[in-house]
C-alpha cells in the first residue's frame, strides 16, 4: 500500500515538475500583422505594405524587444485593410495582430498580451489655455477642431457638438496654435505625435472623454506558454521604464 502511494505521489510530482518546466519549441514562429496607425505602427515609406525593418512605431519597437527577450521567432508584415489582417489573426493558428483594443466582445476571441499603450479620445488646448471642462457638454461653447470623417468627429456630432473639420488631422494642431480653434478633438498619443511632426509640442489635455487600452491579439491556438512568456517580458520591460521611454521617444 505504501509503495503504491509513494509511486502515485512520485508520478504526480513528475507531472507537476514537467508542467513547470514546459518549454517553448525553439522552432516555433509567430506571424504578426499590423496596419498603419501612427505613432503605434507605421510603414517607413508611408505606404500600406511593408515588412520587417521597414516598419516602425511605438508598438513595433515594444513588440520587437518583447519577442527578442522572450527568444521567440516571428515575422512582421504591415498590410491594408485592417478587416483582412484582423480576420487572419482570428482564423489562422500561429497568427497575431496589433495593436487592437481589448473590448468585452473580443475577450474570448483571442489570447492577449499587453497593454502596449493607450488609445484615448481627448480635447487638447494650447499650453497656456485657461479652459476647464467637466464634460463634452461644456465644450459646446468653444470652437472645436476635428478630423473629417473620423470616429471622434462623428462622436462629437452625436453629442450635439458642431466640430470644425479638417482634411488632415495635423492641420488642427496648426489651427489651435493660430487661434482658429479653441480645442482639438483627437486621439492620444496620435494627436501629440502629429503635432510634433508640425513642430508643435506642450499641448495641454483639457478633457479625456473616452479611453481604451491597446494589445497584441494572438490566435487562440497559440500555446499558453508562449503567451505567458511574452506577457512576463512585457511586464519586466514596463517595470524597467522601457515602455515609457519608447513612448516618450516618439512624442
Amino acid at each position: 500500500m505504501w509503495k503504491r502511494l509513494w509511486l502515485a505521489c512520485a508520478g504526480a510530482l513528475l507531472l507537476m515538475s514537467g508542467a513547470l518546466r514546459a518549454e517553448i519549441d525553439p522552432n516555433y514562429n509567430l506571424v504578426l500583422l499590423t496596419e498603419n496607425f501612427p505613432p503605434y505602427n507605421m510603414a517607413i515609406n508611408g505606404k500600406n505594405f511593408a515588412q520587417e525593418d521597414n516598419i516602425d512605431g511605438i508598438a513595433v519597437d515594444i513588440v520587437r524587444e518583447m519577442f527578442k527577450r522572450a527568444g521567440i521567432k516571428y515575422s512582421l508584415t504591415l498590410r491594408f485593410p485592417w478587416d483582412r489582417i484582423y480576420k487572419l489573426a482570428l482564423e489562422k493558428p500561429g497568427y497575431g495582430v496589433f495593436v487592437t483594443a481589448r473590448l468585452p466582445e473580443r475577450e474570448e476571441l483571442f489570447k492577449w498580451v499587453g497593454p502596449i499603450g493607450p488609445d484615448d479620445w481627448v480635447l487638447l488646448g494650447k499650453s497656456d489655455s485657461p479652459i476647464t471642462l467637466k464634460s463634452l457638454e461644456d465644450a459646446k461653447q468653444y470652437k472645436v477642431g476635428a478630423y473629417k470623417g473620423d470616429a471622434i468627429a462623428e462622436h462629437l456630432q452625436q453629442q450635439g457638438l458642431q466640430p470644425l473639420t479638417a482634411l488632415r488631422d495635423q492641420e488642427n494642431a496648426k489651427k489651435l496654435m493660430a487661434g482658429q480653434i479653441d480645442l482639438w478633438a483627437t486621439g492620444d498619443p496620435a494627436g501629440r505625435y502629429l503635432a510634433k511632426q508640425e513642430g508643435i509640442s506642450g499641448l495641454k489635455t483639457i478633457l479625456r472623454f473616452d479611453s481604451a487600452e491597446l494589445y497584441l491579439a494572438l490566435n487562440k491556438d497559440v500555446p499558453d506558454e508562449v503567451v505567458q512568456k511574452l506577457q512576463a517580458e512585457l511586464d519586466k520591460m514596463r517595470g524597467e521604464g522601457f515602455v515609457d521611454d519608447i513612448l516618450s521617444s516618439y512624442l
